[in-house]
C-alpha cells in the first residue's frame, strides 16, 4: 500500500484479494489523498471499483462503446441493437477520446445540459444516459456518479383513442394512394388485432392459419405477447390481399419462412427473407393528409383495446389478445368501460325524461297509477254465457239428454 507522487497529483497503489489497484486520487493535497485512498480500499472491499488488470476500465470510451455494443448484438434482437447503435452516437461525439476514469458528475450533467439546449426530448436523454450507464457499470466507474445523476422526468401517455370520424377518415385516405398501401396493411391489422408495430413486421407466413382464422405472435415485446389473435372479416380480408400480393412479387408458392410485408418493398426487388423496415414516411404523410399530424402508430393498439373495453370485453379477454398490458393501462381501460356503462345508462334515463301515453306523470312507469286505489268504487263487469239450460248451465241438458237414452 503506497501513495506517490506524479507530477503534483498523489496516486494510490495497494491490493486487495490478490488484485492490484493503481488510480490517481485528483488532488495535491497529502490529507485528502489519504481519506481518498481509504475510500478506495473499502470499495475495493466491495467489488465497486476496477483492478488495474481490467483493460475495460482503462480505455478511452469510443473504444469502450465498441467493445460494449458488439458485446451486447448476441443477446438483443438485431433492430434493439440497431436502436442503441443510434442512440450511442451522440455519446460518441460528445465523449470521444476521453477516458473512462474521466467521466464525472459534472461531464454527465455538462453533456445532459448541452442535449437539452438543443431540443432533445427528456426520454432520448435518458436513453442516452442509459447506455453511458452500462459502460460505466462494466467499468465498475458508474457508482461514483450515480448518486448525482437521476433520470430526467418523462411524459407517461398511455395512447389516445380516435373517433370514429377520425378512424374512418384515417382509412379513407390510407387507401387513397397507392404508395401508403403497407401502411393500410398495417394499419387495418392493428386496429382490428391490437398488433404492435415490430409485431406486424416480424410477421411470417408460417404464424398466418388461414384455415382456423387465426395468426400467431411468435415474438414481440415482452414474453406475454407471444399469443393467438383470431382474425375478425377485416383482419381476415387484409391478410388475402397481402398474400395476393406477395404472389405478385414471388409466384404461387410462398416458403413459410419468408415474411408477410418483405424488407425494401415498393422496389423492383424486395427480399421476403427480411422484414421490411417500417412505414414511417409514409404514416406521417397519410396522418398529416387525415388531419390527424401526431397520431402514432402505437395509438392504434390503443385505440384497439379501448373499443373492446368499451364493448364490456373482460380483463382477462384484453390480455390474451392484446398480450402485454400494464397494470396503469388496465387501471384506465377500466375507467373507459366504466364511462360506457354511465353513457349507457344516462341514454336510458332520457328516453324516460318525456312523458308517455298511458304512463303516469313525470314519466313514471303504468304501475305508478295502478296502485292507486279509485276514488270511486268501479263496477266489474262480468259476463254470462247460456250453454245449454234455462239456468244457464250445461248439466241440467246433459242428464235430460242421458235421460232419452
Amino acid at each position: 500500500m503506497a501513495l506517490y507522487k506524479r507530477k503534483k497529483t498523489w496516486w494510490a497503489d495497494f491490493s486487495v484479494h490478490g488484485e492490484r489497484y493503481r488510480q490517481s486520487l485528483d488532488t495535491t493535497d497529502w490529507r485528502a489523498a489519504q481519506a481518498k485512498q481509504k475510500e478506495l480500499i473499502a470499495q475495493a472491499n466491495q467489488g465497486k471499483l476496477a483492478p488495474s488488470s481490467q483493460q475495460f476500465a482503462r480505455l478511452r470510451f469510443s473504444e469502450a462503446l465498441d467493445r460494449y455494443l458488439a458485446d451486447r448484438r448476441p443477446r438483443v434482437a438485431a433492430r434493439s441493437h440497431r436502436s442503441e447503435s443510434d442512440h450511442a452516437k451522440p455519446l460518441r461525439g460528445y465523449f470521444g477520446t476521453t477516458p473512462l476514469t474521466r467521466i464525472s458528475t459534472d461531464t454527465i450533467l455538462a453533456y445532459i445540459r448541452e442535449r437539452k439546449a438543443g431540443g432533445i426530448s427528456n426520454t432520448t436523454v435518458n436513453m442516452e444516459i442509459g447506455i453511458l450507464r452500462r459502460v460505466l457499470k462494466r467499468a465498475r466507474r458508474w457508482h461514483i456518479v450515480a448518486d448525482d445523476i437521476r433520470s430526467l422526468p418523462e411524459r407517461r401517455d398511455i395512447g389516445r383513442a380516435m373517433s370514429p370520424d377520425e378512424k374512418l377518415r384515417l382509412l379513407r385516405v390510407a387507401a387513397s394512394r397507392p404508395e401508403w398501401q403497407v401502411a393500410r396493411f398495417a394499419t387495418i391489422l392493428a386496429l382490428n388485432t391490437t398488433m404492435r408495430g415490430c409485431e406486424i413486421r416480424e410477421l411470417r407466413w408460417r404464424d398466418i392459419d388461414l384455415l382456423g382464422r387465426k395468426l400467431t405472435v411468435m415474438r414481440s415485446k415482452t414474453q406475454a405477447g407471444e399469443r393467438v389473435i383470431p382474425l375478425n372479416g377485416d383482419a381476415f380480408a387484409i391478410i388475402l390481399e397481402i398474400r395476393d400480393r406477395a404472389k405478385q412479387f414471388f409466384g404461387d408458392n410462398l416458403a413459410l419462412d419468408w415474411y408477410a410485408l418483405p424488407h425494401a418493398e415498393g422496389y423492383s426487388k424486395p427480399d421476403p427473407t427480411r422484414p421490411m423496415q417500417g412505414w414511417r414516411s409514409a404514416w406521417r404523410s397519410l396522418t398529416k393528409e387525415a388531419g390527424l399530424k401526431g397520431l402514432r402508430f402505437h395509438d392504434l393498439r390503443h385505440h384497439a383495446i379501448t373499443e373492446l373495453a368499451e364493448s364490456l370485453t373482460s380483463d382477462q379477454t384484453i390480455m390474451a389478445i392484446a398480450g402485454h398490458v400494464s397494470p396503469r393501462m388496465l387501471a384506465h381501460y377500466s375507467h373507459v368501460r366504466l364511462e360506457a356503462k354511465r353513457c349507457a345508462l344516462e341514454a336510458l334515463s332520457s328516453k324516460r325524461s318525456k312523458p308517455v301515453k298511458g304512463e303516469g306523470l313525470e314519466g313514471g312507469y303504468v304501475t305508478k297509477d295502478v296502485t292507486k286505489e279509485p276514488s270511486e268504487p268501479v263496477a266489474i263487469p262480468q259476463v254470462h254465457e247460456k250453454n245449454g239450460g234455462d239456468d244457464g248451465t250445461r248439466t241440467r241438458d246433459l242428464c235430460r239428454d242421458r235421460a232419452a237414452f
